[in-house]
């Protein structure tokens, strides 16, 4: 199981139907429940209609205030419309009569880090949420509104310039801890290692076969074309292709002596594009280490997650 399964990122499941029978056991025995904010008001506090219930969530009950720009307005403002995991602290009745519930988010994002602080090393599998990107990372929420940074570079072994290239917004995907500082709570992210080595990546591939293809980057000396989101291969320089354009390419040779594969471009465009569904090789549990090169190749690319849990960030 991924490591964070008792606290999972917001918006992954529907809510439920809520009862005021359930609203109390919440307060009696402190349960995270999820629901969708519906308005904010001039002083930032949320509101949530849960059931027949009204619920608010106070302004210094939204963000835990050590989590990355919490005293924002906008990180109150852009829960409108999302998910949020919350505790029901109080049930009371407003004057008619009608029941209403005061909830926490930020008693519930200050379980969850006490949670990672004690559990969580470098190398564990998690569930994540993609909630942003920027061309330097995705940002993912790793457990109730927690958010680490994915970095590009650890995203693919194959290249990518842009977080978009592999994900979209609000996707779910897995991803291991590279390092977490426990005194900043920064947790940096890496995803690559679940994608597969190039062996088990190339072993779904056979000389002679056409295959769909992405273009990830043109250099003088040839086209580099993703045919796997962690398998790239070498075609000849086509300076009027460019990145992320598909493309169809007959594979020419597997060499896993020097992690190569030839290609050779048979269709320039193919009028439309491409995404490479994710397969993750690694699902959940935990590793120390991970070599993506084959035991031919004297290139060694690979990720020692014992030396992060010794030194970390």
């Amino acid at each position: 199981m991924p490591e964070n399964r008792g606290y999972l990122p917001e918006g992954l499941s529907a809510p439920p139907l809520y009862t005021l029978e359930m609203l109390r056991r919440a307060v009696s025995d402190g349960a995270v429940l999820e629901g969708t904010v519906q308005r904010c008001d001039g002083d930032l506090n949320l509101y949530l209609q849960l059931g027949s219930t009204f619920a608010k969530i106070p302004r210094e009950e939204v963000t835990a205030p050590w989590i990355s720009g919490a005293d924002r307005e906008i990180a109150v403002l852009s829960r409108v419309g999302k998910q949020v995991c919350f505790t029901v602290e109080s049930l009371s009745a407003d004057a008619k009569g009608a029941p209403t519930a005061l909830l926490s988010r930020r008693k519930v994002q200050e379980q969850a880090m006490e949670e990672m602080r004690r559990g969580l090393k470098p190398g564990a599998v998690v569930v994540g949420k993609v909630v942003r990107m920027e061309p330097f990372g995705a940002f993912v929420d790793i457990g109730r509104g927690i958010v680490a940074l994915l970095p590009t570079e650890y995203i693919s072994a194959a290249r990518i310039r842009r977080p978009e290239q592999r994900f979209r917004t609000g996707q779910r995907i897995l991803a291991l801890v590279k390092a977490f500082d426990r005194e900043t709570r920064r947790v940096t992210l890496t995803h690559k290692e679940l994608l597969g080595t190039w062996e088990e990546n190339a072993a779904g591939f056979t000389v002679g076969e056409t295959v769909v293809g992405i273009v990830r980057s043109v250099e003088e000396y040839g086209t580099f074309v993703e045919i796997a989101p962690n398998l790239a291969g070498l075609a000849e320089t086509c300076p009027d292709l460019h990145p992320g354009q598909a493309v169809s390419v007959y594979i020419k040779n597997i060499l896993p002596d020097k992690m190569k594969i030839k290609l050779v471009i048979v269709n320039h465009s193919l009028g439309q594009s491409h995404r490479f569904d994710l397969r993750y090789f690694i699902t959940e549990g935990h590793i120390d280490h991970w070599l993506y090169s084959t035991p031919e190749s004297r290139k060694r690319i690979e990720t020692d997650f014992a030396v992060a849990a010794c030194n970390p960030v």
